[in-house]
C-alpha cells in the first residue's frame, strides 16, 4: 500500500485571480505583496513535479504584473520545477503578461486571451466647472505636476510625454511575451501587439498558448488519473471579511465600479 502511494505525482496548483494592483486595504484583487508568500510556498513543495497556475485576471498594474511574473520564474528557475498556466475566463494584458512565465499555457477555447498593449483613460470636466461656476486654482512648484489634471484643458506636450512612456511599458511587454513564447508565435496573420484579444481558440493558431483544455483534464493527462493536486489560494480572513462589511459604502461601490469597467472591456 505504502509503495502505491509514493508513485503518485503530486503538483502545485497556485490560483490567481482578480484585478492586477486592485489590492487595497479590503480589495480583492492580485499584488505582489499579497502573493508572494503564496508563490513561495507553492515551489517549496518539495515532492510536486511541477507548479500549476490558473489566472483569471483583465489586466491592472503593470508594475505589478511583471513583479508577479519575474518572481515565478525566479523560483521556477531556483526550485527546477517546470511551471504550467491556465487561463480561465480572461488573461488580457497584465493578466496575459503574469501567463507568460509559464512554460506552457492552456486556455479554455472561450477565454479571452491577449491585449498586449497599454491603456490611459480618464474624464475631462472643463466645460462642466464652466457651467457650474466652479473656479479651477492649481499651485505648483514644478511646472509639470499638473499633467493631465482632468479639470484643466490638456496640453500637446503632456499628451505626448503619456505617449512615450506608454511607448516604453509597452515595449517591456512586447520583450515579456517574445521572450516566453518565442518561436511559438505566428506573426503573420494578425498584429499581435496591438492591444487586440481573442479567443482561446484564436490564440492557440496565433501561439499565444500552446493547447485548449482546463487543469483538471490535462494535469491528469500529464501525471496521470492519480495526481495529487496540492492547492495554493488566498483566502479572506473572518477579520478582514468584518472589516469589509462595515466599511465605508461609498468606497466600495466606487472600487467595484472600478473593478467592472475593466473585466467589462472584456465582456465580463
Amino acid at each position: 500500500m505504502f509503495s502505491f502511494f509514493k508513485k503518485k505525482k503530486i503538483v502545485a496548483h497556485l490560483k490567481l485571480s482578480g484585478v492586477i494592483g486592485n489590492a487595497g486595504k479590503f480589495k480583492q484583487g492580485i499584488d505582489f505583496a499579497g502573493q508572494e508568500e503564496l508563490i513561495k510556498k507553492a515551489f517549496s513543495l518539495k515532492k510536486a513535479s511541477c507548479v500549476a497556475i490558473s489566472i483569471n485576471s483583465p489586466g491592472g498594474s503593470p508594475v505589478q504584473s511583471h513583479l508577479i511574473y519575474s518572481f515565478i520564474r525566479q523560483q521556477a528557475k531556483k526550485h527546477k520545477k517546470k511551471v504550467i498556466v491556465f487561463a480561465e475566463d480572461v488573461a488580457a494584458s497584465g493578466g496575459y503578461l503574469i501567463s507568460c512565465a509559464g512554460d506552457e499555457i492552456y486556455a479554455n477555447s472561450s477565454s479571452i486571451i491577449g491585449s498586449i498593449g497599454v491603456i490611459y483613460s480618464s474624464f475631462g470636466f472643463t466645460e462642466l466647472i464652466k457651467k457650474i461656476g466652479v473656479e479651477r486654482r492649481v499651485h505648483t512648484a514644478g511646472k509639470n505636476k499638473s499633467t493631465l489634471d482632468p479639470f484643466l484643458e490638456e496640453k500637446n506636450e503632456d499628451i505626448e510625454r503619456l505617449k512615450n512612456i506608454q511607448l516604453d511599458l509597452h515595449k517591456d511587454f512586447i520583450d515579456v511575451v517574445e521572450k516566453s513564447r518565442g518561436s511559438k508565435l505566428n506573426k503573420s496573420d494578425v498584429e499581435l501587439f496591438s492591444g487586440e484579444f481573442w479567443s482561446g481558440s484564436k490564440a492557440k493558431s496565433l501561439g499565444l498558448i500552446d493547447g485548449i483544455g482546463n487543469a483538471h483534464g490535462i494535469l491528469k493527462d500529464k501525471f496521470g488519473e492519480d495526481v495529487i493536486i496540492k492547492k495554493f489560494e488566498k483566502s479572506k480572513g473572518w477579520l478582514s471579511q468584518k472589516l469589509s462589511s462595515s466599511s465605508n459604502q461609498v468606497d466600495q461601490i466606487a472600487s467595484i465600479l472600478d473593478e467592472r469597467s475593466i473585466w467589462q472591456r472584456y465582456g465580463f
